[in-house]
């Protein structure tokens, strides 16, 4: 979930010298230049790493997929941060930095601004890389899989769709409802790389329910909420004082009317969280559904703690990265509970559930190795 509001805007916690500077230069080379150097490496690295996709195995591509969760959940941390030290418009322009240039020189803009939104920029090609290196791993897997080349094609075409989006929310001058697409968004993909990390190890075929019927349906109920939940916080945010800028647009909303409904949505979150978790334990769920069931427990109280805090607070910036991190990690958890209560399986296969035999681990169809622990 986004930050929660406050009517009051809190000073900037930003270090005067970075405010005031020109320029950022670090042993003579200008940061926006060890910016690009750093994310060039990191795709270099990314491909070297990549060696094995030209025959991927099951354990290959679950670490993959792995990587594609924590890069679309990081940049929505990292946009957050370029949110709340008012970095939004430091690249006034898209995909120029500025009308005359690709590069952070001459914004307009203070020095560290520009850097900031600049370093969430070339980020993206890291997101992008890991996307791509998937998807060519994915084409190159045995037996063929619809399924998970449906899955690894929207990844790399959803960072594109954040790349135009981010562009859209620069040309509005950080419209709150760009800010808020471009966050959703992210958390679309998180749930679509969730479920090619869990899909991995399971065969083609239909979802079938392998815990009781109400643990799914709470689970479905979960997806839904936790949505909800995610979408009001950004409509928090757009109304609260963190929008990327000082000149950015703001909604004119009743924050006493809409941070109630926030906040309940959270509690019922809650609610359905710990009701999974009775479930789970008492119908003898599989290990996979119990420790998914009790993660998010754990991480919707922690987002509660942080939000009355920083509410309390005034909102401090690192409170409402930390918030948005939370929110990141609670929706994959949300994601990571619903897709264990549910198992592909072939059509031919025959309707058996070895949950009790294999502690509720899954095993890919045709694997040569042993299925990984979840």
């Amino acid at each position: 979930m986004p930050d929660s509001p406050a009517t009051t805007t809190p000073p900037s916690t930003l270090p005067p010298a970075a405010a005031e500077m020109d320029d950022i230069v670090v042993l003579g080379l200008p940061l926006w230049g060890w910016q690009i150097a750093l994310a060039a490496a990191g795709v270099l690295a990314l491909i070297f790493l990549a060696r094995t996709i030209w025959s991927p195995t099951t354990r290959s591509l679950r670490a993959w997929a792995l990587g594609n969760i924590v890069v679309n959940a990081g940049i929505a941390v990292t946009g957050a941060t370029v949110r709340v030290t008012e970095s939004g418009l430091g690249c006034s322009e898209w995909p120029r930095c500025t009308p005359e240039s690709f590069v952070p020189v001459d914004t307009g803009h203070a020095a560290f601004n520009a850097a900031v939104e600049f370093g969430n920029r070339t980020l993206t090609f890291l997101v992008m890389a890991v996307g791509v290196i998937t998807l060519i791993a994915v084409l190159r897997s045995f037996p063929h899989r619809r399924d998970l080349k449906l899955l690894s094609a929207i990844i790399p075409a959803g960072v594109l769709g954040q790349a135009v989006l981010g562009g859209i929310t620069v040309w509005t001058d950080l419209h709150p409802a760009s800010v808020a697409s471009h966050f959703l968004l992210s958390m679309v993909m998180v749930f679509l790389t969730v479920a090619l990390y869990v899909r991995v190890l399971e065969p083609q075929g239909k979802p079938r329910v392998i815990v009781n019927p109400l643990l799914h349906a709470i689970s479905v109920g979960l997806v839904v909420v936790g949505f909800l939940l995610l979408i009001a916080g950004t409509v928090v945010t757009g109304t609260g004082p963190h929008g990327g800028d000082a000149q950015a647009p703001r909604w004119d909303l009743n924050l006493e009317i809409i941070t109630p409904v926030h906040s309940g949505l959270a509690w019922l979150t809650l609610a359905g969280a710990v009701i999974a978790v009775a479930l789970a334990f008492s119908t003898g769920a599989a290990r996979p559904v119990r420790v998914a069931s009790l993660a998010l427990v754990a991480l919707v109280l922690f987002q509660g703690v942080v939000g009355y805090v920083q509410y309390a607070l005034a909102l401090p910036e690192y409170l409402v990265v930390l918030h948005v991190l939370g929110s990141a990690l609670t929706w994959i958890a949300i994601a990571r509970l619903y897709f264990s209560t549910t198992r592909l399986e072939a059509p031919a296969a025959p309707v058996t559930d070895h949950s009790a035999e294999h502690g509720g681990e899954r095993s890919p169809a045709g694997a040569a190795e042993p299925a990984p622990e979840r």
